[in-house]
């Protein structure tokens, strides 16, 4: 698993310009398969939700669930002889890496699946993690591999990852997930695109034929979110930095998902009546209040469903990781 816990991308001095979702604070189900978890969310042509409910998806009480599901499959594996293993990787002493490690290795703990954890010092050398790596690839405990990013000054991080084994990538980003995703015979979907996923399917958002406007775009949120979109039949907008009226897209949308790192981009009267609004964006304002990419009173006003920062997309992120190692494990 890939997290980047740096600072999200600088927006256009306009106003207008999006930056590269996924760099922001740290964003995040669990169900019996990838293809469960991505047609949860509706497939039907029905009508779309009303506005005037503005229903709010609780990320955490849906989390507590996914956890327990994964609970009960690691359960069933180990009876059947089959213990899932993640190994995680830790390079320095990065406070927020350490928390969010901390965080992954919880979860683990709690549902029964081993993790092998890696602490080394900033003064790791390439070649000794490259090598770590490899051991890690050919260890037949391992089914899922976690790198903890950002990696400490002077080391390769690309490389680095470059070298995970595709079939143990739980991350989803290595570049043969990323074409499996795309030609619609997916290994791994990337964590907080699936936990996305799981939370349009529980606020019963139609997907078949509903336009979808999806602000960044990403390789960790905004381009895979679109695959999964796709292949439910939704008609997606992928908008960036030189996308030109956002506002407009914005408002033509059956479902927005904003994945940029810019506090209340969106603003509450581009939401379309009736829409759902995914708010991946995590951005802490100097008062030290945690904010997302949406105005959410002004936008809850106007949705049929939206999720809050925090406690959206956020708390589904880690048990998509879980539910990524468990298909590693069984090699579903």
């Amino acid at each position: 698993m890939i997290t980047r816990v740096s600072s999200a991308a600088a927006i256009g001095a306009r106003g207008e310009g999006l930056g590269r979702a996924g760099k922001g604070l740290c964003p995040l189900c669990v169900g019996s398969d990838i293809s469960a978890e991505v047609t949860q969310a509706g497939t039907g042509q029905g009508d779309l939700p009303q506005a005037g409910a503005g229903r709010v998806l609780d990320g955490k009480a849906i989390a507590v669930t996914v956890r327990a599901e994964a609970a009960k499959r690691v359960a069933a594996l180990r009876q059947a002889g089959i213990v899932p293993g993640l190994a995680v990787v830790l390079v320095g002493d990065d406070p927020a890496s350490q928390v969010y490690v901390r965080n992954k290795t919880r979860a683990c703990d709690e549902v029964g699946l081993v993790h092998f954890d890696h602490r080394l010092p900033a003064t790791t050398t390439q070649s000794e993690l490259e090598a770590l790596v490899d051991r890690l690839n050919a260890d037949p405990r391992v089914h899922g591999i976690l790198v903890q990013l950002p990696l400490p000054a002077g080391l390769d991080s690309a490389a680095l990852l470059a070298r995970i084994d595709p079939r143990k990538d739980v991350d989803g980003l290595l570049p043969e997930n990323i074409g499996r995703l795309w030609s619609g015979a997916p290994r791994f979907v990337p964590c907080t695109p699936l936990g996305v996923m799981r939370l349009l399917g529980e606020a019963g958002t139609p997907l078949s034929g509903a336009h979808a406007v999806v602000i960044g775009r990403s390789a960790l949120v905004g381009k895979p979110v679109a695959a999964l979109l796709i292949a439910q039949n939704a008609t997606v907008t992928l908008c960036h930095s030189h996308t030109r009226d956002l506002p407009s897209l914005v408002r033509s949308a059956d479902i927005v998902i904003a994945a940029v790192g810019k506090p209340g981009l969106v603003v509450g009267d581009w939401i379309k009546p009736g829409a759902t609004v995914i708010d991946v964006g995590i951005n802490r304002l100097p008062d030290g209040r945690l904010v997302g990419d949406v105005d959410f009173e002004g936008a809850r006003q106007r949705a049929a469903a939206i999720t809050p920062v925090p406690g959206g997309v956020g708390p589904l992120t880690i048990a998509m990781l879980l539910h990524n190692t468990l298909a590693a494990a069984t090699g579903t």
